[in-house]
């Protein structure tokens, strides 16, 4: 385990404080309603609707996010298709789709919106700051470093502060990143939960990917805690539980997952748990619903889900050969190392027994 210094296990007087994450969720969902509402009545080619709809597509992509739900980014995808279509030479409509494209990982498509974007006037930091966060995700990190200090001069500390440390802690810099962490937290002025707990998330999947469950454990429960129906944060709490040998704790957390997100990620992790609990007949309809959801996942969106579904397929799907293929799938589609690793992984495993290869796999191995 890594050691962290004490003061990060202890909430202190001095955490932010911002407004109840349950409540805020129940805004943003109404928010959501009630931008949507005027952008149907407004009719998709008027020009207050390109503005509504640039805003609807981040409401959706962040409640997506929060919640586990693939409905949303999709809604949110189709919608910014629509504003390019009946504006295509709007640079917020651009954007829009740039980003709707890079969330689910379509990333040479969401450059070249981002390349149009600028042609029709989009701010330079933004596009900066977009490219950064794409070149950061295929691996390409001294280009985007060079983006993010391009950026940075026109974003507010947390902003900028929180770019820094997600991308020092995916470059491994941990002793830089939780520094950067730190900052970030200190500079935050806003009352919304949600780019806390976001921030609180990425700490914490970063101490998870060096092995050190305890820190990963303690950062994504103050994120859990921040907004109690944070669905990678909880999702990943289910992750420690059963790596630190409570697969019962883990299946309990996953249970309310299962039916609130769309995301096949939490069923497959549910149906690991029960069968690490001894529980396989109850895991069985899980890890079905979960290979299920993979197949439309991968055949719609093969960017965003090949790794998730090879990585399911490996553990509880128990399809080496369906693993490997999708590996080397997402292998094609951007060569970081972790695409690597997934590879490499997928071979081991036609080695070795099925009883070896569905035991709860410790995250940096697939890192």
């Amino acid at each position: 385990m890594t050691d962290l210094p004490e003061r990060t296990f202890v909430r202190t007087d001095r955490e932010p404080v911002t407004t109840d994450g349950t409540l805020a969720l129940v805004n943003l969902s109404a928010q959501i309603d009630g931008v949507a509402a005027p952008v149907r009545r407004a009719g998709s080619t008027a020009p207050v609707a390109v503005a509504q709809q640039a805003v609807l597509v981040d409401l959706l992509t962040l409640r997506g996010h929060l919640l586990g739900r693939v409905a949303d980014y999709e809604r949110a995808a189709q919608l910014s298709e629509q504003m390019v279509w009946n504006a295509p030479d709007d640079s917020a409509a651009l954007l829009a789709r740039a980003r709707t494209r890079a969330t689910l990982h379509r990333f040479a498509e969401a450059m070249a919106d981002l390349d149009s974007a600028g042609r029709a006037g989009a701010a330079q930091a933004t596009l900066d700051a977009e490219r950064a966060a794409i070149l950061q995700a295929v691996g390409c990190h001294a280009e985007a470093q060079v983006l993010l200090r391009s950026a940075a001069p026109h974003q507010s500390d947390f902003t900028m502060l929180s770019a820094l440390a997600v991308f020092q802690a995916e470059r491994d810099e941990t002793a830089e990143a939780e520094h950067a962490f730190d900052g970030a937290r200190a500079a935050h002025r806003g009352v919304s939960p949600f780019p806390l707990a976001q921030l609180d998330f990425r700490r914490g999947l970063m101490w998870l990917r060096k092995g050190d469950l305890p820190a990963a454990r303690f950062w994504l429960d103050t994120a859990r805690r921040r907004v109690p129906a944070y669905a990678p944060a909880t999702g990943h709490l289910a992750e420690v539980d059963l790596l630190l040998g409570d697969p019962e704790t883990s299946v309990a957390r996953l249970r309310p997952l299962v039916e609130t997100s769309d995301d096949p990620e939490y069923a497959a992790h549910l149906a690991l748990a029960l069968r690490v609990a001894g529980r396989h007949q109850e895991a069985q309809p899980w890890r079905d619903q979960a290979a299920e959801r993979y197949e439309e996942l991968v055949t719609r969106h093969p960017e965003a889900y090949a790794d998730h579904a090879a990585d399911f397929w490996l553990m509880v799907g128990g399809d080496v050969d369906r693993g490997l293929q999708l590996a080397l799938q997402t292998l094609v589609i951007r060569q970081t190392s972790r695409s690597c690793a997934l590879v490499r992984r997928a071979r081991e495993a036609s080695d070795r027994p099925m009883d070896d290869i569905t035991r709860p796999r410790h995250p940096a191995a697939s890192m």
